[in-house]
């Protein structure tokens, strides 16, 4: 029943960080529309029926009933036809109908005397910085998680505490994986040291870092060394003789070398690490994701094969959000120190943060990056007339690009149905 509990508490936890982001994603592209009068309709977190929303000013503010998204609309999104130029009736053809109904949307709940408070006539960077607002919230939201994960809890890495010690040694290159009769037993479990032991010093050397008895015990082979520990509070010593045996080089992992082997390994622990390890540490989590964005439909190809395959799931493949939930829930049910399972569950909402920038950013309508691009192309329009004393062009119709924004939001989400269905089905287990 606890086990249960803390499932469904790591799915809420996912469910609130989800609608926090999105809300916030959308309040970046709220503030500065409204900053640079843009005349906002509606500012609304996920889709379907409305649920709850309140009237404040001129905005609509209100939740919906399927938290898997969010907008803001603003007033003229899509230019007229022509500048200055009245919308026609389409009768052409199904997707110019669909122009002709973003246009007229757009047009709709402007007042009179306000028809210069719209979303199209902004300088362009202007538009690019209300369009890049949700992102960038997105990203400063990954910047937030993933310090508190780990400036705040710490990062995993080797203490100087024994984790395990192993019954007898065995060569690096061996398939064996447990002991036998006639084994040779590995000399820190002869000697008696026991996980849970705390290095204090390795042959008089004071032992800060667990690499530090890694180098000494691989360069004592066949040589007595003392070897200090802390236990229940009391330093013991063990005389303990690393033996030589097959072991893989540190530097080169491939290369098999002979070298002085205890049977020891450390145990792991959350070491906080300085807000200048931030930084670097988004930057790598970003060329993963991005790598990740931009290969997807091969990867979706990759999930069908794995679930005809009966393969596990990759660990570092894609997931939805249900996938998120689930392996949050996985992570709060493990009997597992609260900090661990903590730092755990913060990182992956750091990932998820990470992941609505980088997607976001994308040059296809309808995300983010679409218009933007839009914008940018504008704005090197207009220069280059300028250069050539050309009449200014005006701004790009991007009502002209609905049908294609159609066939992305039908792709977009097709992948996101299939991904949730790969979820259910045969989802990613870190356990």
């Amino acid at each position: 029943m606890e086990s249960a509990l803390l499932y469904l508490l790591g799915v809420v936890i996912v469910v609130v960080g989800l609608i926090l982001s999105i809300g916030l994603h959308e309040i970046g592209h709220l503030v500065p529309a409204k900053k640079f009068g843009v005349r906002v309709g509606q500012y609304m977190i996920g889709f379907g029926p409305t649920v709850f929303s309140r009237k404040v000013g001129e905005t609509e503010y209100g939740v919906k009933a399927i938290p898997l998204g969010g907008y803001i609309s603003m007033a003229g999104m899509y230019p007229p036809a022509k500048t200055g130029g009245k919308a026609r009736t389409a009768s052409t053809g199904f997707f110019d109908t669909l122009v002709q109904e973003a246009r007229e949307v757009s047009r709709e709940g402007i007042p009179e005397g306000q028809e210069d408070r719209v979303f199209y006539k902004l300088p362009v960077l202007k538009r690019i910085v209300v369009m890049l607002g949700g992102p960038v919230m997105n990203l400063l939201l990954a910047f937030v998680f993933f310090t508190i994960a780990i400036c705040g809890f710490g990062v995993p890495g080797a203490s100087t505490t024994v984790g395990f010690v192993v019954e007898c040694a065995l060569p690096a290159t061996t398939t064996q994986t447990e002991c036998e009769p006639g084994d040779p037993a590995a000399p820190a479990a002869e000697a008696g040291i026991r996980p849970g032991d705390v290095l204090v010093s390795i042959d008089g050397e004071p032992i800060t870092e667990w690499v530090q008895s890694t180098v000494i015990i691989r360069d004592s082979a066949g040589k007595t060394i003392d070897v200090v520990v802390e236990r229940d509070g009391e330093q013991l010593t063990f005389p303990v003789t690393p033996m030589l045996l097959e072991r893989y080089d540190l530097d080169d992992p491939e290369k098999v070398v002979q070298v002085g082997y205890l049977g020891i390994g450390p145990a792991t622990e959350l070491q906080p690490q300085p807000i200048t390890e931030v930084p670097p540490f988004v930057w790598d989590s970003s060329v993963r994701l991005g790598e990740l964005i931009l290969t997807l439909p091969v990867r979706l190809g990759g999930l069908v094969v794995d679930l005809v395959n009966g393969d596990e799931r990759d660990p570092d493949g894609p997931v939805s959000i249900v996938g998120v939930g689930r392996l949050a829930g996985e992570i709060t049910s493990l009997d597992a120190p609260v900090a661990e399972r903590a730092v755990t569950v913060i990182s992956l909402l750091g990932g998820l943060n990470l992941a609505l920038f980088l997607f976001n950013l994308l040059p296809l309508l309808p995300l983010d990056g679409g218009h933007v691009a839009g914008a940018l192309v504008e704005g090197a329009r207009r220069g280059i007339a300028r250069l050539r004393g050309k009449p200014d062009p005006g701004p790009i119709d991007t009502a002209k690009f609905v049908p294609v924004t159609l066939v992305v939001t039908v792709l977009l989400g097709t992948m996101s149905v299939f991904l949730i269905v790969m979820d259910i089905v045969n989802p990613i287990s870190l356990f």
